[in-house]
């Protein structure tokens, strides 16, 4: 008995340790004082990929208008000249009259990531070097720009940052937060603290020579998703990528259990197809198995029962705090939606080892992207101020 028991107790203490090790290092990297590198107040292109009527769609495309920096073109980039979020891109265009902004429709069939084939007539068309790409769920804050800047100190490649859920409706909005937040945002701006950071799609930041470097926008297609390419491209080259100290905000509104369960499952085939090390790793995330391993000292003789709830005490209360300081969601429905959460990281990463491919928007993606193609329509302004 004695063997088993030293691991379990030894798995439970190497789980607490990752636990809290990670919310401290995550709030230390929130409180980090950045040291950037870029002068004055060069220009900046700021993409925005739309598709379609998204949850407060208006809200989150208005902030873009909103920079407090003196030198922003903004682009909104669309696929099909149908679509009918153009009709509304244009109400915001009359809105912020003297902002230079232009909607261009077209395609490039660069690769089998749609939101990237949407992009590339965005990125060819930008003014500027230093190019914001931004997805349109995200709220942009004022400072946007001035924070993006604050990360490039000396090696940089490339700024990011995951989404930080906000505004959920209902407890399936409140599990997708959980996700969002205290798990995926936390272990990145964990490893971010540690110098080793990794892009998000949401928001991808560059000076344009890191990406025409290294053969221009389409090389992202080289991966199922965008960040994860761009991950790998900026290492290659011998940068880092980093990540804002204050995740960018995404209002959550109201989800499906079903929606949630899916779209982790694409994160995770991501993940796995992407940086695979990692992914083996993330079976070991979460509660259930130290808890497991508790309940097995219990039944054991070996700690006391008051070590079951002690341990939930002391995993999930740490969660609260990183997620109250940070501004997360963190309410009684909130520790209900991590605990929910937790019990769902082991089927999801058994789940995800199944295909290598899913369906996003509408769109087959698998894992072996498409060669360019040549550009579906001509990539024209619509709207242009």
């Amino acid at each position: 008995m004695t063997l088993p028991v030293d691991l379990a107790s030894g798995f439970t203490g190497i789980a607490v340790a990752a636990q809290l090790g990670s919310i401290a290092l995550a709030q230390a990297k929130q409180r980090m004082i950045a040291k950037p590198v870029v002068p004055g107040t060069p220009k900046v292109t700021v993409l925005r990929p739309v598709c379609g009527l998204e949850n407060n769609l208006a809200e989150t495309l208005a902030t873009t208008f909103d920079a407090d920096y003196p030198d922003v073109e903004i682009i909104f980039c669309v696929a099909r000249p149908d679509d009918p979020a153009i009709a509304l891109l244009t109400q915001l265009i009359a809105r912020h009259p003297g902002k230079p902004t232009r909607v261009l429709v077209g395609d490039d069939a660069v690769s089998g990531n749609p939101k990237l084939n949407n992009l590339v007539k965005g990125w060819r068309a930008a003014t500027a070097d230093w190019i914001l790409m931004a997805d349109s769920n995200v709220l942009l804050p004022p400072d946007y720009i001035q924070r993006l800047f604050a990360e490039w100190c000396v090696g940089t490649g490339l700024v990011s940052s995951p989404p930080a859920g906000i505004r959920p409706e209902g407890f399936a909005a409140r599990l997708e937060c959980a996700f969002l937040n205290s798990l995926q945002g936390r272990w990145q701006l964990a490893s971010a603290r540690l110098d080793n950071a990794y892009a998000q799609g949401k928001v991808l930041f560059w000076h344009r020579d890191v990406l025409d470097g290294a053969g221009g926008i389409a090389v992202l297609g080289r991966e199922m998703a965008e960040d994860v390419a761009a991950t790998k491209l900026v290492r290659s080259r011998g940068l880092a990528v980093r990540l804002t100290r204050r995740l960018f905000a995404q209002p959550v509104g109201r989800r499906s259990l079903r929606a949630v369960w899916d779209r982790q499952v694409r994160w995770a085939k991501v993940r796995r197809l992407g940086f695979l090390p990692l992914f083996l790793a993330e079976i070991l995330l979460g509660s259930m198995l130290p808890l497991v391993a508790v309940l097995a000292l219990v039944f054991a003789g070996a700690v006391p029962w008051q070590t079951v709830p002690a341990l939930l005490v002391v995993w999930y209360g740490a969660e609260f705090l990183l997620a109250r300081a940070s501004g997360w969601p963190a309410g009684a429905a909130d520790v209900l939606a991590w605990i929910c959460r937790d019990a769902l990281l082991v089927p999801l990463w058994v789940t995800a080892w199944f295909g290598n491919g899913f369906d996003w928007r509408g769109n087959a993606m698998t894992a072996d992207a498409p060669a360019p193609g040549k550009p579906r329509n001509d990539g024209h302004d619509l709207v242009k101020s």
